[in-house]
């Protein structure tokens, strides 16, 4: 599992190491690690390091003398190093001193530097550490603006954008890698800073740090989740999902969360809704009941909304009256807008809304009787807005978008790292819906089942695609989603 850390947790633990070590150790170990893995992609890039052209993009503080350390380092094998001034007077005089003994060249000029920048094998982007904020200042931005031939390596983070959220309130710089120190950092996690970081590396430089403000599920984590049958195992014990979906305006919906809902490890699906002879054409395996979830029989878990139509707000009522956990989604979503978090206060089972960034805003709209927010200002902070909507619904929330966030209301947030921007087609969600649903019925918590849905639906999506990609159905990822399950078990 990938841990990341809020920039004033990694501050302390910081502050606490360097009290034990001498001056200077801990950058020290930061930029040896950044000058093996720029070393290495050098050779892979070009055979050798001798003779490459290093561009170091030095800024104020560490986070430049992190950069021109390890730049020094590249010097001593050979590179031809040339260190670029973007605040001269406050500039690390360590680093500064260490390129100047290598051999290496510094400019200051603007119009030297971008062209160093636009030749160069490797740029070192060392312009702003964790700890900016407000985007790149006037100075930086050519540069993140400029044609470049070789490979960008940020320093901790790429420059522009916010270690804490992600988000990228301007101009930032685009890295290939990213070589962050100590743990990862939320904003590297997540969208929109996610998109800029590249392949994301991590050097340890022996921090201790506490719980993670941000996590990210790996294969052996989800393979650690996902249920497996015993020998005495039934279908009632291995769980029932109750899917209540579809229309007569969108009977599609109940079939694709029923599509999901049976490759997601509950052993049966309960239907209700009016769909129920398409479901049953489809996926014969079905127990369909007449009615709505009230009087369904015995589930270990509801899904509700996709697809609902004008019987959403009565399904959601029956679902929600239950005490078994229960997934609301689309039309389902939107009755709960209207009603507010008042709708789920008498709940004690668990619940989880899984909204993409237009019903977040109705959610949050229901939540404070404000005007509905844009979803594109929520999109930008998405972190913001997944924990916003698990505090005020007291309910575990998976926000679904170019980067999925779930957060619980206890605090625990996780991050998907599967996602692909194919699985943007209609009725995908569906089958997310299903899935994830199906994994509580079988006994899974909301946050698990939330995250391990999301990486399962994302790997799906990925292999319905191919390589190097292709638009995919809703049915397609449902169809894949054995495969990947597969897949991930096996390791």
């Amino acid at each position: 599992m990938r841990h990341a850390h809020r920039v004033e947790v990694v501050r302390a633990a910081e502050g606490e190491l360097m009290a034990r070590l001498p001056d200077g150790t801990l950058m020290q170990r930061a930029a040896a690690g950044l000058a093996v893995t720029c070393a290495r992609l050098l050779t892979g890039r070009r055979g050798r390091v001798y003779g490459s052209r290093v561009v170091v993009l030095a800024g104020s503080g560490d986070n430049g003398g992190d950069a021109l350390y390890a730049a020094a380092a590249l010097a001593r094998r050979g590179a031809r190093v040339t260190a670029v001034l973007l605040a001269p007077e406050r500039v690390h005089e360590g680093g500064l001193a260490a390129v100047r003994a290598s051999g290496g060249r510094v400019v200051v000029e603007r119009e030297v530097g971008l062209a160093d920048f636009s030749r160069a094998d490797l740029v070192l982007d060392g312009i702003v550490g964790i700890g900016g904020r407000g985007g790149l200042r006037p100075e930086a931005v050519p540069y993140a603006q400029a044609a470049r031939r070789g490979l960008v390596v940020a320093v901790d983070l790429p420059s522009g954008v916010d270690a804490d959220t992600g988000e990228v309130p301007g101009v930032a710089l685009r890295a290939d890698v990213t070589v962050c120190f100590g743990t990862y950092k939320p904003g590297l996690l997540v969208g929109p800073g996610a998109s800029y970081a590249g392949t994301v590396q991590l050097v340890g430089i022996g921090l201790e740090l506490p719980e993670a403000d941000v996590s990210a599920l790996q294969h052996a984590d989800v393979a650690a989740l996902l249920p497996e049958p015993g020998a005495e195992s039934d279908k009632y014990r291995r769980g029932v999902v109750g899917v209540a979906a579809g229309s007569g305006t969108y009977p599609g919906a109940a079939v694709l969360a029923v599509a999901g809902a049976l490759r997601g490890g509950a052993g049966a699906v309960r239907y209700v809704g009016a769909a129920a002879e398409e479901v049953v054409r489809r996926f014969p395996e079905t127990l369909v009941t007449e009615g709505g979830p009230h009087g369904a029989g015995r589930v270990q878990a509801w899904v509700v909304g996709p697809g609902g139509g004008e019987s959403a707000r009565q399904t959601l009522a029956e679902a929600l009256a239950s005490d078994v956990p229960v997934l609301v989604d689309a039309d389902g979503l939107t009755e709960l807008g209207r009603l507010g978090p008042s709708a789920l206060a008498g709940r004690t089972a668990p619940t989880l809304l899984t909204p993409h960034t237009g019903e977040a805003a109705r959610l949050l709209a229901g939540a404070d009787g404000t005007p509905p927010p844009a979803a594109d200002d929520l999109a930008a902070a998405r972190l913001a807005t997944a924990r916003r909507l698990a505090a005020a619904y007291r309910a575990t929330v998976l926000l679904k978008g170019s980067t999925t966030v779930i957060a619980d209301p206890g605090g625990a947030v996780r991050i998907n790292p599967t996602g692909t921007s194919w699985l943007a087609t209609a009725g995908s969600g569906d089958v997310l819906a299903g899935l994830a649903g199906s994994l509580l019925a079988a006994g899974l918590t909301p946050l698990d089942a939330a995250s391990a849905a999301a990486y399962l639906h994302g790997l799906a999506g990925r292999h319905a695609a191919g390589e190097p990609g292709a638009p995919v159905t809703a049915v397609a990822v449902a169809e894949a989603l054995p495969t990947v399950w597969r897949d991930v078990r096996s390791g």
